[in-house]
């Protein structure tokens, strides 16, 4: 498990390969993920009492150039990263009639 703020580079992909961003945090808080070079960020937020898992896949124009993910925490939260590529998921279906 990781504190602070980090960047993690990762290596460029087969075209139409998703990047996918798994990250694992416990301690009250919240994180914020950026993935360059793709434009993409989420916020994740943590909890005292229990390690809280979240997964995100990218998979947009670009997402397999190399990059890097960059993670702001504060002090307070202990987390953990994987960054791998594959095929993307299949879409979920939409609730709409």
């Amino acid at each position: 498990m990781t504190t602070g703020d980090v960047d993690v580079p990762y290596r460029s992909g087969k075209k139409g390969d998703a990047l996918t961003i798994a990250v694992s945090c416990q301690g009250e808080g919240k994180i914020t993920v950026v993935v360059r070079p793709v434009h993409v960020s989420f916020p994740v937020t943590c909890a005292a009492s229990q390690v809280a898992t979240f997964s995100n896949q990218v998979a947009v124009s670009g997402a397999e150039r190399a990059g890097a993910v960059s993670v702001e925490a504060s002090s307070a939260v202990h987390w953990s990263m994987t960054v791998g590529r594959g095929a993307p998921a299949p879409a979920e279906p939409s609730d709409a009639d």
